[in-house]
């Protein structure tokens, strides 16, 4: 349940994949009911006007004939599994991903989570190791870290850009700490150049959790062949989508032979004499994913200039109309990766009104708006580690409490009374859909007041 709309909370409880997409669905209906482009100084939809934008988001996933065909194509040849001998779509799929983000190695797993989990595994992460993450991400990157019973330790956010606050890093390293892991959150990133030499000199490994960015670079390289590992999704929502599936890449060669060793049950395809020779789990990719992922592959550069064309234009319109802001864009960010377009609002500007209702405000307009993600660290999960008795028997008392008090983080909890998002496909639009997610924002400031009372 969420708290009173009125207020100046954020939610209590974390945003679900479901719940995002329901909220985007519900802005996409509540667009096609206006006919017509309103002004800014019509009456808000909030409080029974028409909405601002007309017509419907563009659908996603976007499917052509060449998908059907192909996903076709796996189930008449009955190689479904990956692992049958000849050259599988998966391998295909590999040599293309690898290729594209010009590294060596690319091994595909059955989802981004699955990814994480083998880079991890791959460095050898477990029982007695910390690792560090940002409280502003999805569930996946912690529960990767909890699953190999290692220690994730929160470092705060930068405010500014909604990134892992690299300055804050080397605070939380002890003589446990064994990696980072930066998420390119929204498909931008923290500063790499800070981040790769603070790992360097604490001798980190550092994973990059690259989920949400498939095109996003670091002064020209990109996101997630920086580190050691980098770590991508292809669930329904991401920009390169097979409906559910993952990939690690890397520029090394013993830990992509762990990394595949680990996602076939501890075999994989390394030179052995036919025996296993660590453990693993069964995290493959089918081949219907690695067929489709061939072509939706061939889309994505399109698509994603598309996405970066219409949000730079949008920056601007924002900017114009004041108190209202994307995240700032670090100088060495050649290319955002535009999963998600996030912003932030400034509440004095909009007459105090609270996130939630801000956001409401939007979605009657038309724009797919929603309050993000919750605080990683603060959920029950959180409270929960500290009493679990498997992790209090490789952790101890004292370094659990000691946990738990570090998990308060002013920057990132001020951050999310004003940070909000929407996804990708609304960057797919037409450039006239801009102009009308602009105008929304507009009326919902010129009567921020009215609604505030509502």
């Amino acid at each position: 349940m969420h708290r009173n709309m009125s207020d100046d909370s954020v939610n209590d409880h974390p945003i679900s994949r479901r719940s995002f997409h329901q909220q985007l669905a519900a802005g996409a209906t509540l667009a096609a009911l206006s006919p017509t482009i309103l002004v800014a100084d019509d009456k808000p939809a909030i409080l029974g006007g028409n909405p601002t934008c007309a017509g419907e988001c563009p659908r996603w996933p976007v499917t052509e004939q060449g998908d059907l065909d192909a996903v076709a194509n796996v189930i008449k040849s009955g190689d479904w599994y990956r692992y049958n001998g000849s050259e599988s779509p998966v391998d295909v799929f590999e040599k293309q991903w690898a290729a594209a983000l010009k590294v060596p190695y690319c091994q595909a797993t059955s989802s981004g989570t699955s990814s994480l989990i083998t880079a991890l595994a791959a460095l050898n992460i477990g029982p007695g190791d910390e690792v560090l993450v940002p409280p502003y991400t999805f569930i996946a990157t912690v529960n990767a870290v909890l699953l190999h019973h290692a220690l994730p330790v929160f470092v705060d956010s930068d405010p500014a850009t909604a990134q892992i606050d690299v300055a804050a890093i080397e605070s939380r390293v002890n003589e446990n700490t064994r990696c980072v892991i930066p998420v390119h959150l929204g498909g931008a990133s923290c500063d790499m150049d800070q981040l790769l030499a603070v790992a360097k000199r604490k001798q980190l490994a550092v994973i990059e959790d690259s989920c949400q960015t498939h095109t996003g670079e670091w002064k020209g390289q990109r996101l997630g062949t920086l580190g050691d590992a980098g770590c991508y999704s292809f669930q329904n929502s991401k920009n390169l989508t097979c409906g559910e599936g993952g990939a690690l890449v890397t520029s090394d060669a013993t830990l992509y032979q762990r990394a595949q060793s680990y996602q076939d049950n501890g075999g994989g395809r390394l030179k052995h004499d036919g025996g296993y020779t660590g453990n693993g789990a069964n995290l493959r990719l089918p081949n219907f994913q690695g067929a489709l992922l061939q072509h939706q592959l061939a889309r994505l550069d399109a698509q994603s200039k598309i996405r970066e064309a219409n949000a730079d234009y949008l920056r601007k319109q924002l900017d114009e109309i004041g108190g209202v802001r994307a995240k700032k864009l670090l100088a060495g960010t050649t290319r955002h990766g535009y999963h998600l377009f996030i912003f932030e609002f400034d509440r004095e500007a909009f007459a105090n009104l609270g996130k939630n209702k801000f956001t409401a405000a939007l979605r009657a307009e038309g724009v797919p708006a929603t309050g993000g993600y919750s605080a990683t660290n603060k959920m029950e999960w959180a409270k929960r580690l500290v009493t679990n008795r498997h992790f209090r028997r490789i952790y101890g008392d004292t370094r659990l409490k000691t946990w738990a008090a570090e998990n308060e983080l002013t920057a990132n909890d001020r951050m999310l009374k004003t940070t909000c998002w929407f996804g990708q496909e609304v960057l797919l639009a037409e450039r006239e859909r801009m102009d009308q997610i602009a105008a929304a924002f507009r009326k919902v400031k010129q009567h921020a007041a009215e609604i505030a009372k509502a």
